[in-house]
């Protein structure tokens, strides 16, 4: 054997070793939860979307590797009230039999200070696609958490249409919180 043929598997190690891994890749653990609240004439209604589906690359000094996508089938939306369920799921809301599933991804991130950060992203519901933020906090370790907030409006993404447009009702804006426990991605 020659020397050439011992030096290139060192050599290549070497490379692999020293290049740096800047941003982690990470998948969602069980207990994460994507939540959502607003008002319907005036009292208050939560909501949540069970079967959510979170994949993360984040690395806090290399924020311009960042990228996050979540995956949210819509005809798992529940508030617990299944009259509220059934319109919700239907075709004057999310109508989740021709839009089963929303999408936000997000690659541009900017730090907010301290362990607050902000992901500006496309959240595509419902046949539309527009710009949502969402402004995480981040809790490194090794099973890290990302809490966030959103607020998206309804009406630009054609939730609620028709009488349910009406804001009076039903106000446009819509708060999302997360709290996304996270593992490495294997």
């Amino acid at each position: 054997m020659s020397t050439m043929s011992v030096r290139w598997p060192l050599f290549a190690s070497l490379i692999a070793l020293s290049t740096p891994a800047w941003a982690l890749d990470y998948v969602q653990a069980p207990g994460s939860t994507l939540a959502f609240a607003g008002t319907y004439q005036g009292e208050v209604f939560t909501g949540r979307f069970p079967g959510f589906d979170t994949r993360l690359t984040f690395d806090p000094a290399h924020l311009d590797q960042a990228s996050l996508k979540v995956a949210i089938p819509l005809a798992s939306a529940t508030t617990a009230n299944a009259d509220y369920d059934g319109e919700m799921r239907g075709s004057s809301f999310f109508d989740a039999g021709r839009f089963p599933q929303a999408q936000y991804t997000a690659t541009a991130f900017r730090k907010l200070g301290g362990d607050r950060y902000a992901a500006d992203g496309v959240l595509s519901l419902h046949g539309v696609s527009k710009p949502v933020t969402l402004q995480f906090t981040w809790t490194p370790g090794p099973r890290p958490v990302l809490s966030g907030k959103a607020t998206v409006r309804r009406l630009d993404f054609g939730i609620g249409g028709g009488d349910w447009a009406d804001t009076s009702l039903i106000p446009d804006d819509i708060a999302i919180s997360t709290r996304v426990l996270l593992q490495p991605a294997r």
